[in-house]
């Protein structure tokens, strides 16, 4: 399967007024998420990985023991995990559905609890990665970290919400103040039905 680039599932200027400018979404989108696109096209090619899909490709290509994983992993998860990222934001306002907002207070005490443990999963993740709730394998929702591109499907985890914390998707509106990127990801871009269908 060859790798696509998605459109947005929103205009480039649609976040502008939650916080998410034009230009983040013309430079994180058209230029880095098509990189991945590109370089992973090539990195598959005429290997054992072209025309499975991305999914397989990211489990078969992930090396937990690795210091750092291979360009057929990386641009292959952070394909993925942008497709998804794009996703989990919404311009319109988005109320968090009753069986998720459940789902978080009984995991993690209240839906405020959550968003405290996320932002600071974020916050907390030293350089390039990601910040995540999973559904784990024992059923249970769980915040994590990941570095650079590694993302829950390497853990057999199911994604129900990641933000990505590369500078590359906060330095233009937001400088150096992850966590205030972070803050207002939780409070204004979340597309909470979205999260609640991956329940």
């Amino acid at each position: 399967m060859a790798f696509e680039l998605p459109d947005l599932p929103y205009a480039h200027d649609a976040l502008a007024a939650k916080g998410m400018s034009k230009e983040t979404l013309e430079y994180h989108h058209d230029i880095h998420h098509k990189a991945y696109v590109d370089n992973g096209n090539k990195a598959i090619a005429g290997t054992e990985w072209e025309g499975k899909s991305v999914e397989e490709i990211i489990k078969g290509t992930y090396d937990p023991n690795a210091v750092a994983q291979n360009g057929i992993f990386n641009n292959a998860s952070q394909y993925w995990n942008h497709n998804q990222f794009w996703q989990w934001m919404t311009p319109n306002d988005s109320k968090m559905p009753g069986e998720l907002e459940k789902a978080l207070t009984d995991s993690f005490g209240s839906v405020d609890k959550f968003k405290e443990d996320f932002a600071a999963a974020g916050a907390g993740q030293f350089g390039s990665g990601w910040a995540w709730l999973v559904k784990d394998t024992d059923g249970g929702l769980k915040v994590t970290k990941t570095e650079n591109g590694v993302n829950p499907l390497c853990f057999d985890q199911t994604a129900l919400l990641g933000v990505d914390v590369w500078e590359h998707s906060y330095y233009i509106d937001f400088r150096n103040k992850r966590p205030a990127y972070l803050q207002n990801f939780l409070d204004k871009l979340v597309n909470w039905e979205e999260v609640a269908s991956r329940l």
